[in-house]
Parts: C-alpha cells; structure tokens; sequence
C-alpha cells in the first residue's frame, strides 16, 4: 500500500522534484517560496542551493538543463522579475534536460510589495504554465511539468500561491524515478541566441506552443466534471476548491494548464452550460482569451481583479440572498514589529534622532517606515535603495542628499544591491548608504547567503567580506560599527553624511532569533530612578511598556537585553540583569 503523508503545497513541490528525478536546485528565499527549498535540500540525490539572486538561480537551473539533467529554480513572483532576463531566451533555446521555474504568486499580498500575476509574465514570454489546486497535484504537477518540458523542448513554469503553498493535505509517495542524464550535443543554433538563429527558435516556440494548445485539450491536468448544466465554471488553482465547496454540483472545467489554453475543450464546456463563469484570481488571463474566442462569459465584472479570493466571495456575488451574514471575531489588530532586541531598531532610533530620511528596500528593516520610527521613506524592490538614493542626488545635488541615507540589509546587499553601489562609484555619486548587516535572510526565516559563510545545505565555507567588497570597487570610506553601540553609531553617521563621496557604514550586529545567539542579560527597571520621561519608549521595543502611573514595565519573557533602552534613559533608571535572577515583568526580586 502506497504510503500517504500531510505536506504543505511547498513540501509536496519539493517531493515532486524528488520523484521527477531532478538533479539540481537553485533558489532565492522569498515568501511564499522559500520551503520549497528547504524540503528540497533533505532529499540528498539533489544538489541544492540558495543563489544571490533570482536571475542566478535562473541560470543555475539553465545551465544544469542544457547538460542534459532535469533541474528546477524556485522565487516569489516578483523573483520572476529579476529571473526573466534568461527566462524569455531560454524559451527560445529550450532544454535538454528538463527545466522547471516554480514562481509562487502573492494574491492578497501577505508579504509582498504588489500583487502581479505570473501568468502574465509566462504568457509574455511564450512559456507553459500548470497551476495544482491541492498538495497532491502540486507533486503531481511537478511531475508532469517535467515530462511536459522534454516532451515540448520549453521550459515550464508551475505556479503555486500563498494559499496553497502554506495549505497542507494529503500526498500519496510514490519512488523516485531515476532519469538518465541526456547527452549533450553541440548546437549553436539552439543555445546561442544570437539574433540569426533567434529568428529561427522564435517560430519554433509559436509551433510549440499551437501544439501544446492543441494536445492539451487531451492531458490530465485538464478536465471537465459535468453536473449541473444550468451553470458552469472555468476555473483553476486554489479557486476550484471555492468552486466546489459552494457550488458542488455545477458543472467544472478545472484547468491545470493555464497557459495556453486547450481551446476546443473550452469551446466544447461552454456550448454545454447555459451560463458560464470564469473564477480566477488576480488578472483575467483566462477571461480575456475566452472572450476574444467569441464565447460569453461572467468574469471581472463580477469578481474583483484585487486580492484573494474566497468561498464567502464566491457566494457574495453569484448567491447574495442565501448568505448569512455574520461579524468577524474581535481580534485585537497586530501591527507588524520589529523583534525585541532587533539591531535595526537601534539603527534607526538613530537616523530618527538625527532626523534623516532614508531611501529604504525589502526586509524586515522596512517596517522602520511606521510609526514609531518613521524613518524609512521608499521601498521599490531588492537594490533600488542605493540606485534611488543616487537618483535623488543625480537630480537634486550634493547638499540635498546630505538630509538621506540609503539602507539595505546584508542579504539584500549581496542580491541585487552591490550592482547599486558600484553604479555610485561608477558614476561618481554623493550619499552614504547603511548596510544593516544582521547575518541573515530574516524576513524569510533566517536563510544564510554568500557573505554567512555557510550554504543551504549547512556546509561552512569562506563568507564573502562586505566591507572588503566595498574597499574592492573603490569607496574610501568604509566603517564597520556595532548597532548597539549609540553614541558611535551617531559619530559616524553624522561624519559620513557630511561627505562629498560615496561612503558605506556596515551595522554588524546578528539577528536575536539566530540560532545559538544566546542572550544572558535583560533589561529591568529601577522603579526608583524612573522619572517617566518616556525617552525609552521612543523606538516601540514591544518589550516594554507604560504603567497608569507613568512608569516603565519590561516583559522579561521578551526582553533579550539588547540594551537599546537602557542607553536611552537618561537617568539610569533601567539596567542588565542575568535572565535566571529576573522575577515577573522585569522586577528586580
């Protein structure tokens, strides 16, 4: 008996991988992405890495596929961004071994900074797309995306979603299968894209892709489930669950294969049903097609192009009267925050201090843009801080940006931000730029990178030097400080934003929720030197609190003795204490 197990969707991703006999695995982390390779590197058969960036994972897998081995690269969606430089020539080259890119959309933006739709993207760059609905077909997917990519010479994208790849069910294990590796065979004119012969691999990949519409009226992932023909749904993905949960005896097209679409099935569902729907999240890529075809049907105008959809959406808008109506539970609203004890906290009690503004990117440290630090003023995408910073002072001068700081943390840093930075040096900017390195990925759940100094399968090997790096492509002033260190901290920033030169400040201090990052002291408060100025309170560290009285709590349970708080107090009114001699909510006994 086939043994079963309960797996996230990005868990069954990574064992579809497993069994579809792939090889070679690269990855950036990104949420909601990023399990996939960490189930990934348990399998040992696969080599399995995290890459700088989405791009180089991208080429990684590419490469890995021309020398005749099935490979896979895996991103957030607006990875799919930076990866789609090779992504739209390579499917012009095709493969040799098979190719996968598992691009993970983010309806509802739940940690991205905009909700595109990779359809989209896939359809631009004449790439197959499969889209599993469940844990199950998010392995069998895999599988068959595999098996589609040789069988057609493309690459193929599987598409997953926040929903399905952090939703677990069922999965049936099955062997792995141990694909031969395939010969590799000179042929410039299939993996040279110069423009002769990408002229000649661009009507290849129409007829591949007219093909591919055509057969795919037949595959699997395609399938008509008739019931009621009164109503109809085209459908696919997470949405087919809602579909089937309001509406269980509708008739169905659930579509696997999104892009391209298998016409003559959907012209063959839709001359069946009386009234057609299309239920799809994001943008209407299969709407508009389906229009365009001459066949009517219900979409946008109905179900928003916003967000993620839902079973109470679904009856909302097609059954309004046999909805009971009921108010969400009261919970209490938890704004995102930084950690008790982040450096970046400290960092930015600073640049507000100093009242500077910062051009800011993606990581934990762009909640330094709400209240109560206030300090980070953009947040584009991985690198535009530095590239943005110098946008401003290209435009604006010298004297204006002294007023700005660029901040990037060390993960960032090494995707996208050191081509940044030599663009300042290049160009001969002005501006310092912070780089908060607190030797992680955090935002993504602590993944190591090139400048940690260990891989994603936990081999220790030589970090990259960031403040070498920096001295390498020729900025002067470079200066490591630590992020607690306040009154240094503040020294060298008002010394470097006082230059007329590129200069760097790297914040070294490690992220408190590192493993083995042991902190042996809290902060507690000494009720009797307290004279309720608040000053402490000015970052928002959630460990500490305000009284009735005026006077200061510390939860000793969330303190990890960064001592932020106690450099701030003016009165030396808080200080350390060993954690096992701290009673209640920061008392001393």
């Amino acid at each position: 008996m086939a043994e079963k197990k309960i797996m996230l969707g990005n868990e069954a991703i990574a064992r579809g991988a497993y069994e579809a006999g792939v090889k070679v695995s690269a990855a950036y982390p990104g949420t909601p992405s990023t399990e996939i390779s960490e189930n990934v590197v348990k399998y040992e058969e696969i080599y399995a890495e995290w890459s700088p960036n989405e791009k180089v994972a991208m080429e990684v897998a590419i490469g890995a596929s021309i020398s005749g081995v099935r490979a896979m690269a895996s991103m957030k969606h607006v990875g799919v961004n930076v990866a789609s430089d090779p992504l739209y020539t390579a499917s012009y080259t095709g493969v040799n071994g098979g190719l996968v890119l598992v691009a993970a959309d983010d309806p509802g933006l739940y940690s991205s900074q905009n909700e595109q739709d990779t359809r989209c993207v896939a359809r631009a760059a004449q790439v197959p797309v499969l889209e599993p609905s469940d844990s199950q077909e998010a392995k069998d997917f895999m599988k068959f995306a595999f098996t589609l990519s040789e069988k057609y010479d493309t690459p193929v994208i599987l598409r997953t979603t926040t929903r399905l790849s952090h939703s677990q069910g069922n999965v049936v294990l099955e062997e792995r299968e141990e694909v031969a590796d395939k010969p590799y065979e000179r042929n410039i004119g299939k993996y040279v894209m110069m423009p002769a012969m990408a002229k000649g691999r661009h009507v290849f990949v129409e007829k591949r892709m007219e093909a591919m519409a055509e057969d795919g009226c037949a595959f699997p992932v395609n399938r008509a489930e008739y019931g009621d023909t009164s109503i109809g749904f085209i459908t696919s993905g997470i949405p087919y669950q809602y579909v089937k949960e309001v509406f269980p005896d509708a008739s169905v097209l659930k579509l696997g294969l999104v892009h391209p679409l298998p016409k003559k099935l959907i012209e063959e569902f839709a001359s069946r049903v009386d009234k057609l729907y299309i239920f799809e999240e994001l943008e209407p890529v299969i709407e508009e097609q389906v229009k365009a075809w001459g066949i009517e049907a219900a979409g946008k105008e109905i179900f928003t192009r916003q967000g993620e959809y839902s079973a109470n959406m679904l009856r909302r808008a097609l059954l309004p009267e046999g909805v009971e109506t009921q108010a969400p539970a009261s919970v209490p609203a938890r704004p995102p925050i930084l950690c008790p004890g982040c450096p970046h906290r400290s960092v930015f009690s600073v640049l507000k201090k100093l009242k500077l503004h910062a051009a800011g990117d993606i990581g934990c440290y762009t909640l330094g843009a709400v209240a109560p630090l206030s300090v980070i003023d953009t947040t584009i995408c991985m690198g535009a801080s530095i590239s943005s910073l110098h946008g401003m002072e290209k435009a604006r001068g010298k004297d204006y940006i002294k007023n700005w700081v660029a901040v990037i943390g060390d993960s960032t840093f090494m995707h996208t931000g050191v081509n940044s930075l030599m663009n300042m040096v290049y160009n001969q900017g002005t501006g310092t730029v912070l780089i908060v390195d607190n030797s992680t990925t955090g935002m993504t759940g602590h993944q190591d990178h090139a400048a940690t100094g260990k891989t994603l399968k936990g081999e220790v090997v030589p970090a990259i030097s960031i403040y070498k790096f920096c001295k390498a492509i020729g900025i002067e002033h470079v200066v490591e400080v630590n992020a607690f260190d306040l009154q240094e901290l503040e020294r060298v920033i008002r010394e470097e934003t006082a230059r007329d030169a590129v200069s760097v400040i790297i914040t070294k201090s490690p992220c408190v929720l590192l493993k083995g990052n042991v902190f042996p002291d809290v902060c507690a408060p000494v009720p009797e030197k307290c004279k309720k100025c608040g000053a402490c309170l000015v970052p928002g560290c959630p460990a500490l609190t305000k009284r009735e009285d005026g006077s200061i709590a510390i939860d000793a349970t969330m303190c990890n003795g960064c001592g932020l708080c106690m450099q701030l107090c003016p009165f030396g009114a808080i200080e350390k204490q060993p954690k096992q001699t701290t009673a209640g909510k920061g008392e001393k006994k």
